[in-house]
C-alpha cells in the first residue's frame, strides 16, 4: 500500500513539473500567468517540508491542493495555447 501511495505521489509530482515547466516556456503570455504554477509547486514543496518538523497537519491542508491548483492552472494555459494555434493567426 506505501508503494501505491508513493507512486501516486511521485507521478503527482512530475505531472506538476512538466505542466509547470510547459507554461513557463510560453513566450507570449504575462510574466505572473506564466510562473503562476511553478510558484504553486514551490509553495507546495515548501509546506511538504513541514512534515519532518511534526507538522503534517498544515503540509497535508496545503500542500496536494496546491499541487492540483497548479496542474489546472498549467492545463488551462496550454488549452488555451493549443486553441490560439489551432485558429492561427488574425488576418489583416
Amino acid at each position: 500500500m506505501l508503494i501505491a501511495i508513493a507512486a501516486v505521489g511521485i507521478t503527482v509530482f512530475c505531472l506538476t513539473l512538466w505542466y509547470s515547466l510547459t507554461v513557463a516556456r510560453m513566450r507570449n503570455l504575462p510574466t505572473w500567468r506564466r510562473y503562476l504554477p511553478l510558484t504553486l509547486l514551490l509553495i507546495a514543496l515548501g509546506a511538504s517540508l513541514l512534515r519532518p518538523l511534526d507538522m503534517p497537519q498544515i503540509a497535508n491542508a496545503i500542500a496536494f491542493p496546491l499541487n492540483l491548483t497548479a496542474i489546472v492552472l498549467a492545463l488551462r494555459e496550454i488549452r488555451i495555447q493549443r486553441g490560439r494555434n489551432r485558429v492561427g493567426p488574425p488576418l489583416g
